[in-house]
């Protein structure tokens, strides 16, 4: 602090003054002490004036100070200080005042514009969560999610300052409006889908006891191509209540798989005797195959004969060896058959059985003939004449054949 005689002094009435470039200034009176005294009594005002700016105008360059506040606060100095019952450099303070009064202002203005910035965007982060909470509303279906992100948005909305009163109050009655839509159609959805279950599991119920009733049946073909339909039936209807419907699924899975086991059970049971009857016709194939069908031809006919009915006699065989086992016998006995025609044709007219039985029948017919002739009875004539002439034809035939 320069010497306050600098800046003032006192004259012999006790009047204080202070100097300034634009003269002297009264600023009041000292009569407590000496002229120094008084002087510095004064000096230590203007000091704390001195100080006091030094803080705002440190504050303020650190960016502590609320810059409008401030500002406020060095116009009253500076306002203040051409009357300040203060001694000291008042044009160098005044100064420093005004300096400090643009820095402020500067920094005020940027202030406005910052929280004029921050508002715009609370303003339109607000806008965004009340457009988003409203599409929400009006499309959302996954439920849980789209309920747990209007919780968010509301949180966030509590998170966000700054946003005038009344542009505020007509968001929040957006969101307001969108979380109870929300609310409404989500319990609309879920109402109609409790009615759904409920339907859903009437018809699993009435899916579940035919698949029950039916799990008994040995009539495996059907019944198992109606359990394949059930399940694609079971698969196409809606879904009940999920304790419900895992309940219902058990029991018409174990109905299926009581039906399945028995079948299995019962198909291994015939797979097994299946293979017993096929071990026994390969065996009598085996015999088949071995007759001397080209040496003893009538010998081979006999045997197959009781070859053909002992396999006639044994059950069925896995369908799969079915054919190829009728394919081997047929070839065999198509070897027989035709070893046996040849036989016949080779045999002498006079020695065929077939040609004396003719024979003999023609010989009946002529006798025959003869007695109705002889009786004059016209109608057996004609018949006896018929049956004659039937009889040499085939004889003629079957002699010419041989």
């Amino acid at each position: 602090m320069s010497e306050p005689t600098t800046f003032g002094r006192i004259d012999a009435d006790g009047n204080v003054f202070v100097k300034t470039a634009a003269g002297e200034r009264a600023i009041g009176s000292w009569q407590a002490g000496t002229p120094e005294e008084g002087l510095a009594h004064f000096a230590r005002r203007f000091a704390d004036l001195v100080t006091e700016v030094d803080l705002i105008e440190a504050r303020l360059g650190s960016g502590a100070a609320d810059a409008g506040q401030s500002l406020s606060t060095i116009k009253r100095l500076r306002s203040g200080l051409d009357e300040a019952h203060v001694v000291g450099d008042i044009d160098g303070l005044a100064a420093r005042l005004d300096k400090l009064t643009s820095i402020a202002e500067e920094k005020a203005g940027a202030a406005r514009a910052a929280r004029d910035a921050a508002r715009a965007e609370a303003l339109t982060r607000k806008t965004t969560l009340v457009e988003e909470a409203e599409q929400i509303a009006a499309e959302a279906t996954g439920w849980k999610t789209a309920g747990d992100r209007l919780k968010e948005i509301l949180d966030e909305w509590k998170s966000i300052h700054g946003v005038e009163k009344k542009a505020e109050s007509e968001l929040w009655k957006r969101y307001a409006a969108a979380r109870d839509a929300f609310t409404r159609r989500r319990g609309a959805h879920f109402a109609t889908l409790d009615a759904s279950r409920k339907q859903a599991q009437g018809r699993k119920e009435e899916l579940v006891i035919e698949a029950e009733q039916i799990a008994e049946s040995t009539e495996w073909n059907a019944t198992a191509a109606r359990l394949k339909d059930l399940m694609t039936e079971w698969k196409t209807a809606p879904r009940a209540a999920k304790e419900t419907e895992q309940k219902l699924w058990e029991r018409f899975r174990a109905a299926q798989d009581s039906f399945f086991k028995r079948r299995s059970e019962v198909f291994s049971a015939r797979d097994a005797e299946f293979k017993g009857n096929l071990d026994r016709k390969l065996e009598i194939l085996t015999q088949v195959e071995a007759l001397d069908v080209d040496g003893d031809p009538k010998g081979a006919q006999a045997k197959l004969r009781d070859l053909q009915a002992a396999w006639h006699e044994v059950g069925r065989v896995p369908r799969e060896a079915q054919t190829g086992l009728d394919r081997r016998m047929r070839v065999v006995e198509d070897k027989v058959k035709t070893a046996m025609d040849a036989a016949w044709r080779r045999t002498p007219p006079e020695a065929s059985p077939l040609l004396a039985q003719m024979r003999e029948q023609v010989a009946r017919a002529e006798q025959q003939l003869a007695s109705a002739q002889a009786a004059g009875d016209q109608r057996r004539i004609k018949e006896a004449e018929k049956a004659l002439e039937s009889k040499r034809k085939f004889l003629a035939m079957a002699e010419h054949t041989g």
